[in-house]
């Protein structure tokens, strides 16, 4: 199928960053800790350029977080395209967690991290983001993408958290839904959407892994 026909689907490729610096694993670090990529990470970012050869991108929104950064600039350097940075599509902000590892959290507010999107959904993180305040921040970005790239290809840029949350708009689902789903280092998700239909969304590809997975078949 012909991009930009009328009757194509605005797609979107959801990159989250790569793995970043050791020092940060298990660590939440959100908005508030702006850490590199670890040379994994990297490899993550070289992985997905080499994926995306071929797809023939119309844009690349991103968040201005280092991570990402460091993650798009292999296909930055590859198309030649300019990216639109969005502040609104950095990480979530953690509040009372920045900066614990899983465990800590577990000893001092007596929660999982491994619950995290349910208390977002729920209670919220002292001193952090809600599920709200994600989807009001978040939500005019992905509008603004939408309405700006009908019938094309798109690249986001962004994070473990934001593609969630999404996701969970785009589906009309709870953020706490989407623990469902597995957003690795270094992966990539397609979501189609077609723009004259208010329903017409599909997964088309979750959590693919271009350094793990292999190349584009």
């Amino acid at each position: 199928m012909k991009a930009h026909l009328p009757n194509h689907p605005t797609q979107l490729y959801l990159i989250r960053h790569g793995e970043v610096e050791e020092r940060y694993h298990r660590v939440f670090g959100g908005s508030q800790i702006d850490m590199g990529l670890s040379p994994a990470g990297r490899a993550q970012g070289e992985a997905v350029e080499r994926w995306l050869d071929g797809v023939g991108l119309d844009a690349v929104y991103m968040s201005p977080m280092r991570r990402v950064r460091e993650t798009v600039e292999p296909l930055l350097r590859r198309t030649g395209m300019d990216p639109v940075v969005l502040p609104d599509l950095r990480e979530v902000d953690f509040g009372g967690w920045t900066g614990l590892r899983w465990e800590e959290v577990q000893e001092k507010f007596g929660v999982s991290a491994f619950d995290w999107l349910e208390v977002l959904d729920g209670s919220g993180i002292p001193g952090g983001e809600s599920a709200a305040a994600l989807v009001a921040r978040v939500g005019p970005c992905l509008l603004r993408i939408l309405e700006e790239n009908p019938h094309r290809r798109v690249a986001v840029a962004c994070h473990g958290g934001v593609i969630r949350v999404i996701l969970a708009m785009l589906l009309g689902q709870r953020l706490a839904n989407m623990a469902h789903f597995h957003i690795e280092y270094g992966s990539v998700t397609v979501v189609e959407r077609q723009p004259e239909k208010k329903h017409a969304v599909e997964i088309e590809l979750l959590n693919f892994c271009p350094l793990r997975d292999g190349r584009r078949v």
